[in-house]
């Protein structure tokens, strides 16, 4: 979630602001300090692409690997089409990644896949442990552009496999809404395949340890997964990340 930073105006109290200024300055009050940000969050189209990648490279070639993921990254964000894109390396296990990635629609995913992916698989050969996994998403609920993180700053990713079930988007669209709302929220976004209804993946940001360990033993954060549990074609796949900035 974005934060935004308001300036009051301030009127003597035997002057009363008139209507027609009070009228301007309160929709200045909602101006974000970063606008152009915002206006990605807010313009990101329902038919956006997502894709979730993992990348598994050798323990030894761990600083080369970030440095063509990060050159990756660079490099998307000038393409058309480009919404947003968040490296992330799991905590306790280094040089294993997650490329978060959302685009405008097909055509410019498909595009992206043949010039800057293209030149990330080059140069990941040499030094992968695994293939390269690309899952494709669709939105099932995503928040606004995340705070800003920090150092203590903790993210999640979890793939979430159920028994094909109505409920399960529900759960998930009413755990994502609840997180949001817990303190030390920074993200909680939830994608759901393209082709496999019943997989979903979720993405969240936490301020630091403790917010997540308050989250973690949140009422509503219990009572899905008591509601989810049922359903689950697998134990539940969450792994802690750390943001590549």
């Amino acid at each position: 979630m974005v934060q935004q930073n308001r300036k009051g105006v301030f009127f003597p109290r035997e002057m009363p602001m008139p209507r027609f200024l009070l009228i301007i300055f309160a929709g200045l009050s909602f101006v974000p300090s970063s606008l152009h940000a915002q206006q990605r969050a807010d313009s990101v189209p329902e038919n956006a692409v997502y894709a979730v990648s993992y990348v598994e490279a050798m323990a030894s070639a761990k600083g080369p690997a970030s440095a063509a993921l990060k050159q990756y990254r660079d490099a998307s964000r000038k393409e058309d089409g480009f919404i947003r894109l968040d490296l992330f390396e799991q905590s306790g296990w280094p040089a294993h990644f997650v490329i978060v990635e959302a685009w405008r629609d097909q055509k410019a995913f498909d595009a992206h896949v043949t010039a800057a992916q293209k030149a990330l698989l080059d140069a990941l050969q040499p030094l992968r442990a695994s293939g390269f996994d690309l899952r494709p998403y669709k939105t099932l609920s995503v928040g606004a552009s995340p705070s800003a993180s920090n150092s203590h700053a903790v993210s999640v990713v979890s793939h979430v496999d159920v028994a094909p079930n109505p409920q399960t988007p529900v759960l998930l669209k009413g755990l994502a809404e609840a997180s949001r709302k817990d303190d030390g929220n920074l993200r909680f976004d939830v994608l759901q395949h393209t082709m496999r209804a019943n997989h979903f993946t979720v993405i969240e940001t936490w301020r630091d340890q403790k917010a997540l360990d308050a989250h973690v033993a949140a009422a509503h954060t219990r009572r899905y997964r008591d509601d989810l549990q049922p359903s689950t074609g697998s134990p539940l796949d969450e792994r802690v990340f750390k943001a590549i900035e």
